[in-house]
């Protein structure tokens, strides 16, 4: 009994030596990691906070475009992206299945919402059955660039469907709330996968590329601590860095007229189904791009677009303009002096050496004045322009107005063009616009040069960059003169001149008559070389243009439009052009609150006094108002006029303008005694007159440059004479007018 009881005692007394020391060993092992914190060398707080600490990306905004008015263009939006659970592991209730329990079914219904063009029926199947690279499923799979910016009404749908193993995280879509809208000069943005696994927005094309890292923000990021569970531990700290969102960018740009431009472009491509189409509307006086756009184009949140060109064709192709050009010609000729609105050529055709070019007729219209060669867009007319202003000069002029060089548009890829200018024939044809080629923003820059009374602006879009948090303006685009490449009274003639070719008997331009505003201008008909250097032909087979302005007095707007190889229909090809210059541009005036002209067809028009100005920019002044004006001796400054000082006329009546030099003989033909007086006293030549009433004849033809004193006998005759009924409407006609004066 007394072993026992001995041996019990000593087991006791071992236990309690084993547990004293083991609660020893403990004790001071964690003394010493209260006193040093670290246990094996490794510091037992960090390895803590690596565990249980946690880290989340704070999403920055990309930056917003806007219109000049602050009216959105493209921005961020929310949007959802499309996950498959298919690992079995995420199913407790087999009732209630969490994973994709039918793959074919799945993918044949979520083929439904998906873009096909994005990922088919069996390429969705495959990513839902695809394994890992040990052969293990995954716990989920996504899809892509085709599972992403989904809408909310297609995620509803999809919802609705049923299907397990389907969810959805929110996310953030590049959004373009306008559709087809200057989709070239805006481009796109779309997400990209980078490789540690995150997603972020790039801009792929036009601003949204060129200013991408300015519209790009920086994530924040957000740490904190978990327990073992990934719960919240109360009351620790989060260290939040907030996130930067990208800079938003304001455009010249304004909505309102760019979607009247896209609505006449959208349909004239719907009547006519031409190969392409461009057109831009500037602010002659800042040079700011008011809209730009071009067909084919594409629907930047789709990108779907057919026969389209993935450039900006307004900055980045050239072309052979055309007539436009002769806008140019004429300028260099006015601003040189060499410009004689009355002097006569023939026209019809022109050799140069062993070239001939010739009219757009072919045949001509005989020996005609420079003005009416002018307004009957002759090319013949430019190329014997060519010989009075020199070919030195009138390159020197194409280099004044930006040709053959960039603008200098904040845009990237911009084309230069080329001026040809190694052989005599290729000086001639760039008089015209063939040959040489030019970008239309070229062509709008020179031409706020004309509108701008001879101050040429370089062209922009961007306003301003401002920081999306703060407020604050990054970068400010001011205007910026690219010099003066004519003088202010050369810019007006020619505005009075292309003025002309609407209003004129011979004017070309008469489509482009609006009803509330006065428009000037130059059309174009330009050959379109084929890949083996030859020209096509055919009416279907040009490229018609327009480059004009308005209120021609004071040009609040320019505009280009072009029409590549439409379908017409026994119709010019002014017309479909003319369908998307004349809508666009009056509507655009009324919006920007320009008052429109008094267009009611009254009978009366007011003359100044126009002594000491120039007489062939009077003449052609007083031609746009209705008036018939005639320069007695051989142009320049007005030395006296008839009727004299500021009156109103009949419109209609005959204005003369006395300068000094030899008089050029006009074409009496319906004169009336009166004004065959006037013109003889104002002259000082030996007129003498036969008979009574209206001229019917002369002894020396119209056209004749008098600088002797040799007689002209001028015929007249009654109407009761005459029995040709158009003869006597004209003097009644006249007759009215020689009563008011």
């Amino acid at each position: 009994m007394k072993k026992k009881r001995f041996r019990f005692q000593w087991g006791a007394f071992l236990l309690l030596i084993f547990y004293g020391g083991l609660f020893f060993l403990l004790f001071s092992r964690m003394i010493t990691l209260q006193a040093t914190g670290e246990a094996e060398g490794q510091a037992l707080a960090a390895k803590a906070a690596a565990k249980y600490s946690k880290e989340s990306a704070i999403t920055a905004s990309r930056g917003k475009i806007y219109d000049r008015n602050g009216q959105t263009i493209a921005e961020d939006t929310l949007s959802y992206r499309l996950i498959a659970v298919v690992n079995e592991s995420a199913t407790v209730n087999k009732e209630k299945p969490r994973h994709v329990v039918d793959a074919e079914k799945t993918a044949k219904v979520l083929a439904k919402y998906i873009d096909s063009k994005m990922m088919d029926e069996e390429a969705i199947y495959k990513q839902l059955t695809k394994l890992k690279p040990d052969g293990e499923k995954p716990y989920q799979v996504e899809f892509g660039s085709a599972g992403r910016g989904i809408n909310h009404e297609v995620m509803s749908k999809i919802k609705a469907e049923g299907l397990p193993g389907i969810l959805f995280v929110s996310d953030l879509k590049r959004y373009y709330p306008n559709g087809v809208f200057a989709s070239h000069l805006i481009g796109f943005a779309i997400k990209e996968d980078k490789e540690d696994g995150s997603v972020t927005t790039k801009g792929k094309m036009g601003l949204e590329y060129t200013y991408d890292k300015e519209l790009t923000g920086e994530n924040g990021k957000m740490k904190y601590q978990t327990d073992a569970f990934s719960y919240l531990l109360p009351n620790s700290e989060k260290m939040v860095t907030p996130a930067k969102n990208g800079d938003d960018i304001f455009l010249t740009i304004d909505k309102t007229i760019q979607s009247f431009l896209e609505e006449a472009m959208t349909k004239v491509a719907q009547e006519y189904n031409p190969e392409s189409m461009t057109a831009i509307i500037a602010d002659p006086k800042t040079g700011k791009i008011l809209a730009m756009s071009q067909r084919p184009t594409f629907n930047p949140d789709t990108r779907e677009g057919k026969n389209m060109k993935w450039l900006n064709e307004v900055i980045e192709e050239t072309i052979e303009p055309g007539s436009t050009m002769k806008t140019f010609t004429l300028a260099s000729a006015i601003d040189t002096g060499t410009w004689d609105p009355n002097k006569h050529y023939q026209s019809g055709s022109y050799t140069i050496l062993d070239r001939t070019i010739r009219d757009h007729n072919r045949y001509g219209w005989g020996k005609i004045s420079y003005l009416e060669g002018f307004q009957r867009s002759s090319n013949t007319a430019m190329a014997h322009l060519l010989k009075v202003i020199g070919d030195d000069n009138f390159l020197e002029y194409l280099d004044r107005f930006g040709f053959g060089k960039k603008t200098g548009i904040d845009l990237p890829n911009e084309a230069t063009g080329t001026i040809l200018s190694q052989y005599p024939i290729q000086r001639v044809t760039t008089t015209y616009g063939q040959g040489s080629t030019v970008t239309p923003i070229q062509l709008i820059q020179a031409m706020t040069a004309i509108a701008n009374d001879g101050t040429m602006m370089q062209p922009y879009v961007i306003d301003r960059i401002v920081d999306s948090s703060t407020g604050k303006t990054i970068q400010n685009h001011e205007p910026v003169e690219k010099g003066q490449p004519v003088s202010a009274d050369t810019a007006k003639q020619v505005r009075e001149i292309l003025a002309s070719t609407l209003t004129s008997e011979f004017g070309v331009a008469k489509d482009f008559v609006l009803d509330e505003y006065q428009v000037a201008g130059k059309t174009g008909t330009a050959q379109i070389p084929k890949a083996n250097g030859e020209y096509s032909w055919g009416a279907n087979q040009f490229l018609y243009s327009f480059l004009g302005m308005a209120p021609v007095d004071d040009p609040q707007l320019i505009m280009y439009v072009s029409v590549t190889k439409p379908k017409l229909k026994n119709e010019l090809g002014s017309v479909p052009v003319s369908k998307i210059f004349n809508p666009v541009m009056q509507n655009s005036l009324k919006h920007l609150n320009i008052n429109p002209e008094d267009v009611q067809h009254v009978n009366h028009v007011n003359i100044q006094d126009y002594t000491g100005k120039n007489a062939q920019a009077v003449q052609v002044e007083l031609a746009n108002d209705g008036l018939q004006p005639v320069i007695v001796g051989a142009g320049g400054e007005i030395i006296e006029q008839y009727p004299k000082g500021k009156q109103k006329l009949v419109k209609g009546s005959t204005v003369f303008l006395k300068t000094a030099g030899d008089t050029t003989l006009p074409n009496f033909t319906d004169w009336s005694l009166r004004h065959v007086l006037v013109f003889k006293s104002m002259s000082g030549l030996q007129i003498e007159v036969v008979g009574e009433g209206f001229a019917v004849g002369q002894s020396v033809s119209a056209g004749t440059v008098i600088s002797d004193h040799a007689p002209i006998v001028v015929k007249l005759k009654t109407p009761a004479e005459s029995f040709v009924k158009d003869v006597e409407a004209s003097s009644e006609g006249e007759l009215e007018q020689t009563e008011d004066e």
